[in-house]
């Protein structure tokens, strides 16, 4: 006898995603991890639905009336070369020098082929660029020193503090880059929420507590011990009973209950969109919907990321 499962999220009256398998008992389909009890003891969900997006990359809806939080969490698995991070930016606009655009417009890639997920990037001016440094197949743009996660094929995402050296040179960890990336990304944030599974100092809660103690709409990366595990989060925000959104010592406090040890706060606010195989699957807090932003984050994959003769090494730091 042949079982079938089959796990649906819809969006309005359309189809979202769907996962469905048919395969003999012996051979069920494969399904991800569960999620750390520390996560579940916390946040206790009311609704919890898992769609895979694609091999070794889970999206995950849970929505709880602790807060109350509509979580949107994405799980990648960096084990699979194939699988990798890409920044694009929003074209320039005329009298600007730089642009803003939607995650769902930006997530086509740059190269034509679409992001398996995409989210908001950095914060950003009135102008059109980004406070933080910002890595693109195209450029290396504003270079600052500023916290940043970076990423180049057969590697761990590193996050941390990127510095200038020379005037002109970006160091980003072990790497250092002077313009555009073929085979990486450096996007930028703030704060750094966790370093070495602690967090940063007060998360600026004494220093801006309207940004840090209050609940707004929160966009942000993590990743484990071992570097093999990417999770993209959103929490909606400022949507009364639906989601109120989290401050960011709640928001450290979440990634801690998944076992993250370094993570990195993005823009949030009215920029916080994730988008899903060309899907808006949050709920952006502007009553016009998704915000125009300067750049985002794309999960994609591409078997040129498996080329060479990269390792994967033990542990992110």
């Amino acid at each position: 006898m042949v079982r079938c499962r089959t796990i649906v999220i819809t969006v309005g009256s359309a189809l979202g995603l769907a996962m469905a398998g048919c395969e003999p008992p012996d051979r069920p389909p494969r399904l991800p991890d569960p999620l750390p009890p520390a996560f579940i003891e916390q946040l206790a969900p009311d609704s919890l639905r898992t769609v895979r997006v694609a091999e070794g990359v889970w999206y995950r809806y849970v929505w709880t009336p602790v807060g109350p939080w509509a979580i949107h969490l994405v799980e990648v698995d960096l084990l699979r070369c194939q699988l990798g991070l890409a920044v694009t930016r929003a074209p320039e606009q005329q009298g600007k020098i730089g642009g803003h655009a939607r995650v769902s417009d930006m997530a086509l890639g740059h190269d034509g082929v679409g992001a398996l997920v995409a989210v908001n990037g950095d914060f950003f001016t009135p102008e059109g660029t980004p406070l933080g440094p910002e890595v693109t197949p195209d450029a290396l743009r504003s270079l600052r020193s500023r916290p940043v996660m970076g990423w180049r094929p057969g590697n761990p995402p590193w996050i941390g503090r990127a510095e200038i050296e020379a005037d002109t040179v970006l160091a980003v960890g072990p790497w250092r880059m002077a313009g555009r990336s073929d085979d990486g990304a450096v996007i930028g944030g703030y704060p750094e929420l966790l370093d070495a599974g602690l967090p940063v100092g007060d998360l600026l809660v004494s220093e801006n507590p309207g940004f840090a103690a209050s609940r707004h709409p929160r966009t942000a990366v993590g990743v484990g011990p071992a570097g093999d595990v990417l999770w993209i989060l959103v929490v909606d925000g400022r949507q009364g009973d639906y989601s109120l959104g989290m401050t960011l010592p709640e928001l450290a406090a979440l990634f801690q209950s998944l076992g993250v040890t370094e993570a990195l706060n993005l823009d949030g606010g009215g920029s916080s969109v994730m988008v899903v195989r060309g899907r808006m699957l949050s709920h952006p807090s502007d009553e016009e919907g998704e915000r125009e932003v300067v750049n985002a984050l794309l999960v994609r994959e591409d078997p040129a990321f498996c080329d060479g003769d990269r390792q994967l090494p033990p542990a992110v730091r």
